[in-house]
């Protein structure tokens, strides 16, 4: 893993847990501070389980004000030839299913070298069921630890 991804997802990891001092339990909403009062511009739950989610792929950038988390090229073990990258946009500060948006992108190895290929509709619904899943997962434990 090198050194960028490796700080980039250090730096996601200490702007989303680091120095929160309260979250909206409606909207999962953080508040980080630092002097001043910040706040996530995106729901924490879906950040949060986006990461989860995406946690075998190594990331590019994390910007949890802006909502938006690239990944890098990923090839799964079982597949050398194929890659994929993601971009996912979280686009409110609710937990909502169309408060997050995701692109995701194909490549296969030819003689040309990497190739643009047509990805399955599927796969990003599939992904999004999957962060919305986990992200109900994260407020039922955020709802029960306070009880």
């Amino acid at each position: 893993m090198s050194i960028r991804i490796i700080t980039v997802m250090l730096c996601a990891l200490v702007l989303v847990g680091c120095g929160s001092d309260k979250e909206d339990p409606g909207t999962g909403v953080t508040t980080i501070s630092g002097g001043t009062s910040r706040t996530v511009g995106v729901n924490s739950y879906l950040w949060h389980a986006t990461l989860d989610t995406l946690s075998f792929m190594p990331l590019a950038s994390a910007d949890p004000f802006g909502g938006v988390i690239i990944t890098e090229w990923y090839s799964p073990p079982n597949t050398p030839n194929e890659r994929i990258k993601v971009t996912i946009y979280i686009l409110d500060q609710r937990l909502r299913a169309d408060g997050i948006k995701i692109a995701v992108f194909r490549q296969a190895r030819s003689n040309e070298g990497w190739v643009d290929t047509a990805v399955n509709p599927e796969t990003a619904s599939k992904l999004e069921d999957s962060i919305l899943t986990r992200a109900r997962e994260l407020r039922l434990a955020s709802a029960n630890a306070g009880k």
